[in-house]
């Protein structure tokens, strides 16, 4: 999803400034405003490991269904040998389709997805075919939240999402942050007096 807003102001950088894009690890645990600096950084790096484990996880589910579907349909008829033998092949292309999607979607993700704070808002540019850009200026964020799951705690990381004025892109959510970036950009964003919903982790 792209947003139609205008574009978040760019920065001026100093000359000789690099404008290589940044990784999130550093200073994640710095105050907002080190954050709202206009620089480009990607996710946290541990985002790949903890996304091939739960694509794995979604994949292993998805093929043990297809698997049980497939066994009642060969049972449900006469046994056929021919039939046998296509429908193990149609499950060992799943398995290899859902195998490699797990293992090379999210690098792919990890390196085509990018963020960057600035004191005017939150700008987002993601996505490994179709390129989306979003752009949330501080002034529409209504509320947010910070989200964990068990892998996401288990790697230390958390996903921002931000619940904005409007139809579209009304929310936003930025997965593969550091806990206590999510925490940083939040607290960033409603720095103007919006209302935050209170995270699981906070103060701890």
């Amino acid at each position: 999803m792209s947003s139609p807003s205008t574009p978040l102001p760019q920065p001026e950088q100093a000359d000789g400034a690099s404008p290589d894009v940044a990784s999130s690890d550093a200073g994640a645990a710095s105050a907002p405003a080190s954050l709202a600096d206009g620089r480009a950084r990607r996710l946290d790096p541990r985002y790949v490991a903890c996304a091939r484990i739960g694509e794995g996880i979604f994949a292993a589910v998805v093929l043990v269904s297809g698997a049980l579907g497939l066994t009642f349909l060969a049972l449900a008829r006469e046994p056929n040998a021919c039939r046998l033998v296509f429908l193990g092949l149609v499950l060992l292309a799943g398995v290899g389709l859902a195998a490699g999607a797990a293992w090379f979607h999210p690098p792919l993700k990890y390196t085509r997805s990018t963020w960057r704070l600035t004191s005017f808002g939150l700008e987002i540019r993601r996505g490994v075919w179709f390129r989306h850009w979003i752009s949330v200026p501080r002034a529409r964020v209504q509320h947010t939240d910070v989200e964990r799951g068990p892998l996401a705690r288990r790697f230390g990381l958390a996903t921002l999402v931000v619940h904005t004025a409007g139809q579209q892109d009304s929310e936003v959510r930025l997965e593969g942050l550091a806990h206590e970036t999510a925490l940083a950009i939040r607290d960033h964003l409603l720095a103007g007096g919006a209302e935050t919903a209170p995270a699981e982790g906070d103060g701890a």
